[in-house]
């Protein structure tokens, strides 16, 4: 059922929207002019392109996902999406279900040459770039570097003034590796715990093991480690104020991971941009209120942002 790249784990999957997805789900050689020289990465990504969109031609949505995270985080929302109008979700350079290479470091400029591998062999015209969480971070950074590739930018529940980890830079590899498993048996023992409740919540289950099967790939591990090392997007806050572009931040009203306090901060200080508070929505409001994060993106795609100035609530 599924492609025989993906791990025996995602078998165990149940959710109708995730299957949906993983078997939409491609891997494909992607030539990428790393600083190192030119390196084939084998790169995940879905690509929904509808006949008969609903909605005005409007350049390409791409979709960006989280730290330790894959494409299947937007399994509620990308079908909204492709439904009316097309849109990309790839999974970054050492995350997901992307390739790993050990000879290349996961840091932000490896993730951003690929990124902009994929625009130039895929995608190729300007583009409608989302970042979620720390997908937020690598679409800030993309679109500082190469502005000509973004026609417009929304951030939701974003990196950027939070979330990073300077001290990554410092700490000595045992504990870096420690932290790594970290992130694997804390999800491992909440699905243990999930499972084993008298009435297993069946949603839970299935969310816990869509985020965890891309940890079952090769150099998962060894990947997080090479980002961690990196420090990750520590020295992104300062450079937030020089994004130019119509900017929509969306922003989850219950965010229990950021917080709310960055959503205000990313308003003040880029220019133009308009902030929308998901009501009823945490840190991933593409997954609990995926309806109104569709119609924001859509209509955000279509024409540019006519109120600025303006905070609304829904």
């Amino acid at each position: 059922m599924f492609s025989d790249f993906l791990p025996s784990s995602v078998a165990d999957i149940r959710d109708a929207e995730a299957i949906a997805l993983l078997q939409q789900m491609k891997r494909q050689m992607l030539p990428v002019f790393f600083v190192s020289g030119k390196t084939a990465v084998t790169t995940a990504y879905v690509h929904y392109h509808p006949q008969a969109p609903s909605v005005p031609s409007t350049s390409p949505i791409l979709l960006l996902h989280g730290f330790d995270s894959s494409l299947l985080e937007f399994r509620r929302l990308l079908p909204l999406l492709g439904s009316r109008s097309e849109v990309w979700a790839v999974d970054l350079f050492g995350s997901g279900f992307t390739e790993y290479i050990s000879t290349t470091s996961v840091n932000p400029q490896t993730i951003r040459q690929h990124l902009l591998g994929v625009l130039e062999t895929w995608i190729k015209e300007p583009i409608v770039l989302v970042g979620a969480s720390l997908g937020g971070a690598v679409a800030i950074d993309f679109t500082l570097h190469h502005p000509n590739w973004v026609r417009s930018l929304a951030l939701i529940d974003s990196v950027g003034f939070s979330g990073s980890f300077p001290a990554g830079k410092f700490l000595p590899d045992p504990l870096i590796e420690l932290g790594a498993d970290w992130l694997y048996f804390r999800k491992r023992a909440a699905l243990t715990a999930a499972s084993a409740l008298p009435l297993v919540d069946t949603a839970l289950v299935d969310a816990l093991r869509c985020s965890l099967v891309h940890q079952e790939m090769p150099g998962w591990k060894d990947a997080i480690a090479s980002f961690t090392r990196s420090g990750g997007y520590a020295d992104l806050s300062d450079r937030i104020t020089e994004i130019q572009h119509p900017t929509l931040i969306l922003w989850g009203a219950q965010d229990d991971v950021l917080g709310t306090a960055d959503a205000n901060r990313f308003k003040q200080v880029i220019s133009g941009s308009q902030l929308i508070w998901i009501q009823q929505a945490g840190h991933v409001p593409h997954y609990d209120q995926p309806k109104t994060v569709a119609n924001h993106l859509l209509a955000f795609a279509q024409e540019p942002i006519k109120n600025p100035d303006t905070e609304q609530r829904f």
